[in-house]
């Protein structure tokens, strides 16, 4: 699999680094289905899905760059490895309601929608975790 120097750096993470990023994806989806607001859960969710194909990438010893569509590469890169367009298509869906809610002025979530992106977050994890601990 290829690597985007402008957005990829190679990087050797050991087990340890890997499964740690892995329980900091969990720790968020938790704080997404305990809290009651939806903006919360909405946040959380979407941060616990970046950080899971952080930890996917590092799994494959690879680093993202802080760099302007880093998300977007992520999200790419998830549905790539995974083999799903569903996740190119979702994650977009989710990273655009983002931008929306943070550069133009906030974005109401619905509780339905809340509901779909946390399954489908749960799923893309239960994914990545089938990998990573292979």
């Amino acid at each position: 699999m290829k690597f985007d120097e402008r957005y990829f750096s190679k990087l050797e993470f050991t087990k340890e680094q890997i499964n740690n990023n892995f329980k900091n994806a969990l720790k968020d989806l938790n704080i997404a289905e305990e809290d009651k607001f939806l903006e919360v859960k909405f946040n959380y969710v979407y941060t616990d899905f970046i950080k899971a194909g952080i930890a996917l990438l590092s799994f494959y010893q690879v680093k993202i760059k802080s760099v302007p569509g880093h998300h977007f590469k992520i999200i790419e890169k998830i549905a790539q490895i995974l083999k799903d367009d569903s996740i190119m298509t979702m994650g977009n869906i989710m990273r655009s309601k983002r931008n929306l809610d943070f550069y133009a002025g906030g974005v109401e979530v619905t509780e339905k929608e809340c509901g779909e992106f946390t399954e489908f977050v749960k799923n893309v994890l239960t994914k990545i975790r089938n990998i990573i601990y292979a």
